[in-house]
């Protein structure tokens, strides 16, 4: 699987287990999305597919590199897409 879609299955998981916001975006912490028995068989890599859709700017979360355990509450935000907006 390429990077391009990785993210993209990993913006349908952040849909699945997070909770939709007022602007259209999706929240979800970082223990709920890797202590999920769908999300380990889908991601090798969590972390850095987290990476690559931060540096794409599809999703925000504070910190460089998220640790389960010690970042399991930290909050990650979807990005809505344009077409969320219709």
């Amino acid at each position: 699987m390429n990077v391009e879609e990785e993210v993209g299955r990993l913006r349908e998981e952040i849909k699945r287990l997070g909770a939709l916001q007022s602007d259209g975006s999706y929240k979800v912490t970082f223990g709920t999305l890797f202590n999920d028995d769908q999300c380990a068989n889908i991601f090798e890599a969590l972390v850095g597919t987290l990476r690559a859709a931060k540096k794409r700017k599809v999703l925000t979360y504070d910190g460089e590199l998220l640790l389960q355990g010690v970042h399991d509450n930290v909050e990650i935000t979807l990005n809505p897409t344009p077409a969320a907006a219709n």
